[in-house]
């Protein structure tokens, strides 16, 4: 008897290892002092001491039952993405620069060309958002997890000067409120899109079949259009801030739409008026809500509804920051505006 025969491969294991070395190497930055393969990450500060007070900021997440999908098609090189995007936009959100990342996977059985897949698209991610993957644990785990399947989180620390936190706390009335378009569901909400498109119960095989199937309001199949990765806002979020914007609020749309996540940016006495006419809500929400019978409150309650990033800025800036947000290759929209009243967002 040995550890093989109680269903863990050890030589997998290292094979993983070396399968994903050249994808982490793409991620490195001059500050990284350990190579892959200890026990830990060592990443310098020194860079840093030209701040006045500097400040970590961390985050961390999973993708949740979107990789569900990624099983079914056996798809694992975007989900990397979504992880990364998940903790570093949550960084950028306080006004941080994100420095290094590392990631979890737990799986029923370590097929090291998946395993390579996903950190594949973890690099990708990482490059994205100029972070560097410093380190990591895949775990396998038979009997706990199904043989096909596995789980994915991460944690991320970024720095930010104690003076440029984004703390919402100065945005007042008649600030203007920017929207950064999403990629498309990002990974938030996916019970509820599993539900509605018949992908929670069945066998796998007509599940898959859904998903290959060519939706022609998406321009594409169903899977293909889910699967798109979570857009990372870093260096969009950087490029506003370098055009001389101020960033008084930010929010991070994500679970629970923007009826919870846009308060989290408010101080006391101020509420946020969006119109949701100012821009055009992508397709795939659309066939959600037909689809699946979901009032309109409900999408918003759940989905970014096309908009991944609220931001909120001085009136006679917001020009400046739609312009620097769509030079960096994503749209951006004046979407509503702060107003007094009882914390809370009114969607009209």
């Amino acid at each position: 008897m040995d550890y093989k025969n109680a269903g863990v491969d050890i030589e997998a294991g290292y094979r993983s290892v070396e399968l994903m070395k050249k994808h982490v190497q793409s991620t490195m930055r001059p500050e990284v002092l350990t190579n892959l393969g200890g026990f830990s990450g060592a990443f310098s500060m020194e860079a840093f001491k030209q701040m006045e007070k500097p400040t970590l900021v961390s985050g961390t997440d999973g993708v949740g039952t979107k990789l569900k999908l990624a099983f079914l098609l056996d798809r694992h090189d975007t989900v990397g993405i979504d992880c990364v995007a998940m903790c570093v936009n949550d960084i950028a959100c306080a006004g941080g620069e994100p420095l290094f990342f590392l990631d979890y996977i737990a799986c029923g059985k370590n097929y090291p060309e998946k395993i390579e897949a996903i950190v594949s698209g973890v690099a990708e991610g990482c490059r994205q958002s100029d972070a560097a993957l410093i380190g990591g644990e895949t775990a396998e785990m038979p009997g706990f997890y199904p043989l096909e399947e596995y789980d994915l989180a991460g944690f991320a620390v970024g720095v930010v000067d104690e003076k440029d936190i984004v703390t919402g706390k100065t945005l007042k009335p008649h600030d203007v409120l920017i929207g950064l378009a999403s990629s498309g569901v990002h990974s938030n909400g996916f019970s509820l899109v599993r539900k509605v498109f018949g992908l929670q119960e069945g066998d796998s095989a007509q599940q898959k079949k859904i998903l290959e199937t060519y939706e022609p309001r998406l321009g594409r199949t169903l899977g293909e259009e889910l699967l798109v990765p979570t857009r990372i806002y870093v260096r969009t979020l950087r490029e506003i801030r370098k055009a001389g914007v101020e960033i008084k609020a930010c929010s991070h749309i994500t679970g629970g739409g923007f009826y919870e996540n846009v308060p989290r940016m408010l101080p006391d006495g101020v509420c946020a008026i969006i119109r949701k006419d100012s821009y055009q809500v992508p397709e795939i929400f659309r066939l959600l809500a037909e689809k699946g019978g979901i009032e309109e409150q409900m999408m918003y309650n759940t989905f970014n509804m096309g908009i991944g990033m609220v931001l909120g800025v001085d009136a006679a800036q917001a020009e400046q920051a739609v312009q620097a947000a769509q030079a960096s290759g994503v749209e951006a929209f004046v979407i509503g505006e702060a107003a007094a009243g009882e914390k809370g967002v009114s969607l009209c």
